[in-house]
């Protein structure tokens, strides 16, 4: 197991969580979403670079997760 692309897909996937609200609220005000749109980008990024160094499943997601959050929290 590779841990810096764990922790890049770890990265990517809660950048890209914490885009969309930055996204609806910037759309919601008629605003351009920099920010939003800069989190998406680099987590669209993040995951693309976690992928190609390493193959992921979706079922493999979760357990990536608790790998990642063990290392840092346990």
């Amino acid at each position: 197991m590779s841990t810096s692309s764990d922790l890049s897909l770890v990265i990517g996937i809660l950048f890209l969580a914490l885009s969309i609200p930055s996204l609806l609220n910037a759309w919601s005000e008629n605003r351009s979403p920099r920010f939003g749109g800069l989190l998406c980008i680099t987590g669209l990024v993040l995951i693309v670079l976690a992928a190609s160094k390493q193959t992921y499943t979706p079922n493999e997601v979760p357990d990536v997760f608790l790998r990642v959050f063990s290392r840092f929290f346990g």
